[in-house]
């Protein structure tokens, strides 16, 4: 039997389907967050399901044009789980210690690969014949700190995160920040106007990019910022569109639907779950989550209402905390780049 979270409209588990170390009897969004839209985005009978629980960090979830979803397990590996047949499979083995996973306007896969022991320090990209080779890996000759999350826009930009949370490698770069690979792989930095970026987006329309600041180190941002796109690709017009405060767990990854509302994966244990804004930062629905949740996306065709989460989930028979991959059904389908969810 399938782990089930139950969603009920007072935000509250339904604890007949859950083991104990599970039971939180009201898990709740921070105080700050008021939904406004609950019932709007999330059916009154959602459950969160658990699909599979061996990982050791998952991250970074992204479907594939078969439907299938791939997703990091930062011990060193990328998984692929498919829907149809409920087996996940190793799809990449060593795998840069990849963390951000997004296919390009062309349906190839760019990987954040970080930092620690294996990783790559670098943007990858796996050619449609399974070639994998370097997209960026420094600026101005210097290494990367540890690319986390990346978008693409239509024209095959790549904005991504650049923070480093874990690693000994001897840094490089004396700053954290969003960098900007162009097509053509120059490499600029996009903006410095951030403590510690994470998770980032690109708005359908291209204008804006929102970005994730989640300083681990109190006191620190933990912040859903916007930034306006110049002409240029930089990053210009900061905004706070929320903060979690000093406290809390901030932003660690995040998708869109196809009304650019933003699915924000937030917070630890009663506050643990998927924060939805919409583009004005608008407070719209809260979707708890067993466990720490790390990064979402929704899935494509039949399952283009149903959001794939990476998460912290129950121990492993030996007592080990494990990160599975998770999922529920809601009522707006997701917006991707690639491939196309058609109406």
């Amino acid at each position: 039997m399938p782990l089930r979270l139950a969603i009920l409209p007072i935000l509250a588990i339904a604890a007949t389907s859950l083991t104990p170390s599970l039971l939180q009897a009201e898990p709740h969004p921070v105080p700050n967050f008021k939904p406004t839209a609950q019932e709007s985005i999330v059916p009154v009978d959602a459950e969160v399901e658990l699909v599979w629980n061996e990982g050791e960090f998952t991250e970074g979830p992204a479907p594939m044009g078969d439907g299938s979803i791939l997703f990091s397990d930062i011990g060193n590996r990328i998984f692929r789980y498919d829907p149809q047949s409920g087996e996940t499979t190793v799809f990449r083995d060593p795998s840069g210690r990849s963390n951000g996973l997004m296919f390009d306007p062309h349906g190839r896969l760019v990987a954040a690969e970080g930092a620690n022991t294996g990783g790559g320090r670098r943007i990858s990209i796996t050619d449609l014949d399974g070639k994998v080779r370097t997209l960026a890996d420094s600026f101005e000759g210097k290494r990367f700190n540890s690319p986390n999350d990346l978008a693409i826009t239509t024209d095959g930009d790549v904005y991504f995160s650049d923070p480093r949370y874990v690693g000994d490698e001897p840094r490089e770069l004396d700053f954290e920040a969003v960098f900007l690979v162009k097509a053509n792989g120059i490499v600029k930095v996009a903006t410095r106007e951030v403590e510690k970026p994470n998770g980032i987006l690109v708005s359908p329309d291209r204008k804006t990019v929102y970005v994730a600041d989640n300083n681990s180190k109190l006191p620190g941002a933990h912040q859903l910022l916007s930034f306006r796109i110049a002409s240029d690709g930089t990053l210009t017009s900061k905004r706070v569109l929320f903060d979690f405060g000093a406290e809390r767990r901030g932003i660690d990854g995040m998708t869109l639907d196809e009304r650019g509302n933003i699915y924000a994966t937030a917070g630890r244990g009663d506050e643990a779950g998927i924060y939805v804004f919409n583009p004005e930062g608008i407070q719209l629905a809260f979707i708890p989550t067993p466990g720490g949740p790390t990064n979402c996306v929704f899935g494509i065709g039949d399952e283009k209402r149903t959001l794939y989460i990476t998460a912290a989930g129950p121990a492993n028979d030996a007592g080990e905390p494990r990160f599975g991959l998770y999922r529920v059904n809601l009522k707006i389908p997701g917006y991707h780049l690639y491939p196309r969810v058609m109406p």
